[in-house]
C-alpha cells in the first residue's frame, strides 16, 4: 500500500525496500515544494525561457567589441567554441533537471550529487550575480529609451523596476507569456538583421555595393591585440574574444531554475535542451559571422560605448549601407530584450533563494508564498537591489556601478565550472551504482562524459586567464585584476566556511541518492501524458 508523507507526496512500499529511509525522507522534503508552488509554465514557455536566456543586450550591443579585439574570424571562432562548451552545460543541466525538477536548478543538484556546502556557496554566488545584474539591465533599458526622448533617467528606472516587480509577484504563467512574447520579438530581430546583413553583403543595399569577404581581407581576419605584433597578438585577441562570448552566453544554463513551476518537467526540460545547438548556431554563431561580413573591425563607431542602438554592429552596417530606418527598429527590439532580461534575473534569483530556503541554506522567511503561489519575500528581497540603478544618475557612481557589473560577470564562468563538476559526480555516481542512464533516467545527455570534460577544461582555463592582460608589461589595471579574480576566493570562502560550520562532506559516489530519485521518478511518471508526435511542418519547428 502506498504511504503518504506530510507533503502529500506518495511513495510505495517497493520504494522503501530499494532505497534507504534516509534517502526517501530526504527526497520527500525536497519535492514537497512541487505541491506548494503553482505549475503555470508549459513546454512552449520552457522553450522560450531557454531561448530568451541566449539572446540579450550582449549580442545586440557588446558583440561588436569581440569584432574589435579579435577580427571577424577570431570573433566567429570564439563564439563557436564557447557555444559548444555552453551546449554541454545546458545538456547536462537538462539531464539532471529532468530527474530533479526543483526550484533553484544547479543549487539543488549540488545538494544531491556533490556536497551541501557547494549548494550553499554557488547558491549565494548566483543570488549575488543576478541581484547585481538586475539593476544593470534596468539601467540599460532606461538608456535605450533615451534614444528617443531625453528626460531624467530616474523616471524610467522607477517605472521599469515597478513593472518587473509586479510581473514577478503575479502568476508565473504571466511571466511565461511575457517571455514567450519577448522571445518572439528577439527571434524576429535576429532573423531581420541577418537577412539585412546578407542583402548588404550581396550588394542589395541602397548604395548597391557588393561587399562579400572584403573586410576579411582588409583589415584582415584577425586583429593584433594590445599592440602585440605577429601570431601572439592575434591569438591574444582571439582569447579575449572568448571572454566576451562567455558574458554574451550568460544565463543560458538557467533553464531548469523554475522547474518546480513547470507542467510536465520530465518532457519539457529535455525538449528545451535538445535544441540548444540549433539555437546557438542560428542566433549567435550565424549572427557573429554575418556581422563580420558587413562591418570592418577597425570601424571607429564600434569603439563608441553609447549604450544605445547606435553601438550595435548591425546598426553600423545599416548606416554604412545607407539604410535609415534600422536604428529605431533595432533599439525598440533591444529595449524589450533588456526588459526581458530583468524579468529573467528576478525570477532566477528569487527561485534560487526559495530553493535554498527549502533546504535550510537561506532563512526560512524566503519560503513564504503569496496567493499566486510565488515566493514573494524572495522576490521583494531581490527586487530591492534595483535601487542600485539610481547610482547611474551620477558620473562617479556610474564608474562604481560599472565595476560591480564587471565583478559579477566572472561568476558566470564559476557557475559553469561548478555545473561540470557536479554533473561529473552525477555521471560517475551512476556508473558506480550500476545505473543505466539511457534506460533508467527520464533523459540522458549525449556525448558524455567527454563533452563535459572538454567544457570543464575550457572554462577552467578561461577562469584562470581571465585577467591575463594585467600581467603583460605596461597593461596593469587594478580594477580588471580584481573583477577577474575576486569571485574565486569569495566562492571558496563560502564553500569551506559552510563545510567548517556544518561539518559537511563530499557525498561518496555510492551514497548519492540515485536509486531513491529514480524510483520517485518512476512512481510519478504516469502523471505526465505521452508526448504527441509532431505532424506536418511542426516536425521542422526547432524553437518550441
Amino acid at each position: 500500500m502506498p504511504t503518504e508523507s506530510e507533503s502529500g507526496i506518495q511513495l510505495t512500499e517497493a520504494e522503501g525496500s530499494s532505497a534507504s529511509d534516509g534517502d526517501i525522507g530526504y527526497i520527500r522534503r525536497g519535492f514537497s515544494e512541487v505541491h506548494a508552488v503553482r505549475q503555470g509554465l508549459y513546454q512552449r514557455h520552457m522553450q522560450m525561457i531557454a531561448l530568451a536566456g541566449t539572446i540579450g543586450t550582449g549580442l545586440f550591443l557588446s558583440s561588436g567589441q569581440a569584432l574589435v579585439i579579435a577580427g571577424p574570424l577570431g570573433a566567429f571562432l570564439a563564439y563557436s567554441i564557447v557555444g559548444l562548451g555552453v551546449s554541454s552545460v545546458v545538456l547536462t543541466v537538462g539531464e539532471m533537471g529532468a530527474l530533479v525538477p526543483l526550484s533553484g536548478g544547479l543549487v539543488r543538484y549540488a545538494e544531491y550529487f556533490f556536497d551541501p556546502a557547494m549548494a550553499f556557496a554557488n547558491g549565494w554566488n548566483q543570488v549575488y550575480l543576478y541581484s547585481i545584474t538586475l539593476p544593470a539591465e534596468i539601467v540599460a533599458a532606461s538608456v535605450l529609451i533615451e534614444f528617443w526622448i531625453t528626460v531624467n533617467n530616474a523616471i524610467w528606472i522607477t517605472i521599469l523596476s515597478a513593472l518587473v516587480i509586479v510581473t514577478a509577484l503575479v502568476f508565473v504563467r504571466i511571466y511565461g507569456e511575457l517571455e514567450f512574447s519577448f522571445a518572439i520579438l528577439k527571434i524576429l530581430l535576429i532573423v531581420g538583421v541577418n537577412i539585412m546583413a546578407l542583402v548588404i553583403t550581396c550588394g542589395g543595399g541602397p548604395d548597391g555595393q557588393s561587399i562579400g569577404f572584403r573586410y576579411w581581407r582588409d583589415p584582415g581576419p584577425f586583429v593584433q591585440y594590445l599592440g602585440i605584433e605577429g601570431s601572439l597578438g592575434r591569438f591574444l585577441g582571439f582569447w579575449s574574444a572568448l571572454e566576451n562570448a562567455v558574458f554574451a552566453y550568460s544565463g543560458i544554463q538557467n533553464i531548469t531554475i523554475p522547474a518546480a513551476e513547470t507542467r510536465f518537467p520530465r518532457q519539457s526540460i529535455p525538449e528545451a535542451t535538445r535544441r540548444v545547438l540549433w539555437r546557438i548556431f542560428l542566433f549567435y554563431v550565424l549572427s557573429i559571422f554575418m556581422m563580420g561580413l558587413v562591418v570592418p573591425s577597425n570601424d571607429p563607431t564600434l569603439l563608441q560605448l553609447t549604450g544605445t542602438a547606435s553601438q550595435s554592429p548591425f546598426v553600423i552596417a545599416a548606416r554604412r549601407a545607407g539604410i535609415k530606418v534600422a536604428p529605431s527598429v533595432i533599439n525598440a527590439a533591444i529595449l524589450t530584450s533588456a526588459w526581458s532580461a530583468g524579468n529573467s534575473y528576478i525570477l532566477f534569483a528569487s527561485r534560487i533563494l526559495y530553493g535554498m530556503a527549502m533546504h535550510g541554506h537561506a532563512p526560512a522567511v524566503f519560503k513564504r508564498l503569496n496567493q499566486f503561489s510565488v515566493p514573494y519575500v524572495a522576490i521583494c528581497c531581490v527586487g530591492s537591489f534595483m535601487f542600485l540603478g539610481y547610482m547611474s544618475l551620477s558620473h562617479s557612481a556610474t564608474i562604481v556601478f560599472q565595476w560591480l557589473r564587471n565583478v559579477v560577470a566572472v561568476a558566470t564562468l564559476v557557475d559553469w565550472v561548478i555545473v561540470c563538476i557536479v554533473y561529473l559526480r552525477f555521471y560517475y555516481g551512476c556508473k558506480k551504482q550500476g545505473v543505466d542512464r539511457h534506460k533508467e533516467l527520464p533523459w540522458a545527455a549525449p556525448f558524455q562524459p567527454y563533452f563535459t570534460w572538454a567544457a570543464l577544461t575550457l572554462f577552467t582555463l578561461l577562469l584562470i586567464t581571465g585577467g591575463y592582460s594585467t600581467f603583460i608589461h605596461g597593461h596593469w589595471d587594478t580594477e580588471t585584476f580584481v573583477s577577474s579574480y575576486v569571485n574565486i576566493p569569495i566562492v571558496l570562502g563560502l564553500y569551506f566556511g559552510y563545510k567548517y560550520w556544518k561539518k559537511t562532506r563530499i557525498i561518496a559516489l555510492e551514497n548519492i541518492p540515485l536509486v531513491g530519485l529514480i524510483q520517485f521518478y518512476l512512481s510519478h511518471d504516469e502523471a505526465e501524458p505521452e508526448p504527441q508526435p509532431r505532424k506536418g511542418f511542426a516536425k521542422f519547428n526547432i524553437l518550441w
